[in-house]
């Protein structure tokens, strides 16, 4: 049976979770989220932001969380921007453009934004009231490519957000991963501090299902539940998510995931560019994007799986490889025994 490099959610959850989940079982607890798991869970992101004003919501997956969170705070008649890599403009099937609101991209590279790319946004949106208007940023740490936002780059970010009257969101799937690679200065309370409303990723790091909304902004709380609930998101057995994030939350156990899993890929990596080969982007999280040959595409082919994600030119391609919570030296050895072999 092949390996699969191809996402981080191969595995089911980490055993704490599965213990927790089973030692619960037969408490009876209120439903929609107001059981003392969830209850506890929030009150421990809390602490960890530093904020006991944020408004916490547990929903199941990042797609549904982007859904809720930009058809909630935007009115019928105002857009989001993104970067051109990012998840609710590729892999969302439309979800946002089906609540009636356009998303306008930015060409990006490393797929992260810069006031200087939303600048001419908001320049020829000028003409009021022909045209949408933008109101929410969309970004993401770690990004689709592997990158992250340093401190100052989000300062930065965030400061034009509010003298522009913009929403700041981060998208958090792989939240985890971004914090603790090797060359990020960012954590969270400052994520917290510099965002209007992010989410924390379980689903990809640890958890069976489950992201954590994490509202700021004290304007976007109002009647946020409503859309929760109006989404389908609002689950009756709302302890199913709680439990999970009151174990991730316990002992830092949610950042340790993160950067086990950080640190598989950066052993291929690193064991790749003693090799010579290059990469999408620079990237310390666990996901990278070696350029390699078609040939050599094709050997690794046969042990695991994971995506050609571009083709570079007629003779090479670059393949994304995603590390997890649960990868472990086995698979990751084999994969740069590989690589050694043939180049």
């Amino acid at each position: 049976m092949k390996f699969s490099f191809k996402n981080d959610y191969s595995e089911g959850c980490h055993p704490n979770i599965l213990q927790a989940l089973l030692s619960s079982n037969y408490d009876q607890q209120a439903g929609y989220g107001e059981d003392q798991y969830s209850l506890e869970a929030k009150d421990l992101i809390r602490q960890k932001i530093k904020n006991p004003q944020s408004e916490i919501y547990f929903v199941s997956g990042g797609t549904q969380a982007n859904l809720i969170v930009i058809s909630s705070v935007l009115r019928p008649y105002q857009c989001a921007i993104s970067a051109s890599t990012g998840h609710i403009l590729n892999n969302e099937t439309g979800a946002i453009e089906a609540t009636g609101h356009k998303i306008l991209s930015v060409e990006k590279e490393d797929g992260k934004l810069t006031p200087a790319d939303i600048i001419p946004i908001l320049e020829s949106h000028k003409n009021v009231p022909h045209q949408v208007m933008p109101k929410l940023v969309y970004i993401s740490n770690s990004t689709e490519l592997g990158t992250i936002y340093t401190f100052n780059e989000l300062k930065n970010l965030s400061v034009f957000c509010k003298e522009n009257n913009l929403y700041l969101f981060m998208d958090g799937a792989r939240m985890g991963h971004g914090l603790t690679a090797e060359t990020s200065d960012l954590n969270l309370e400052q994520v917290a501090e510099l965002t209007d409303i992010f989410y924390l990723g379980g689903t990809k790091n640890g958890a069976l299902i489950g992201e954590a909304i994490v509202i700021n902004n004290k304007e976007l709380k109002q009647d946020f539940a409503f859309n929760v609930k109006q989404k389908g998101a609002l689950l009756a057995k709302g302890r199913l998510l709680g439990i999970q994030f009151l174990e991730l939350m316990k002992n830092e156990l949610y950042f340790e995931l993160a950067k086990q899993a950080n640190q598989q890929a950066m052993k291929m990596k690193n064991a790749m560019k003693e090799r010579g080969i290059q990469f999408l982007a620079d990237t310390h999280t666990n996901q990278i994007f070696p350029v390699l040959s078609n040939d050599l595409i094709e050997k690794l082919s046969e042990k695991f799986e994971f995506y050609v994600w571009k083709k570079v030119d007629d003779k090479s391609s670059a393949i994304r490889l995603i590390t997890s919570w649960n990868t472990s030296d086995e698979p990751v050895n084999e994969f740069i025994k590989i690589i050694k072999d043939e180049l």
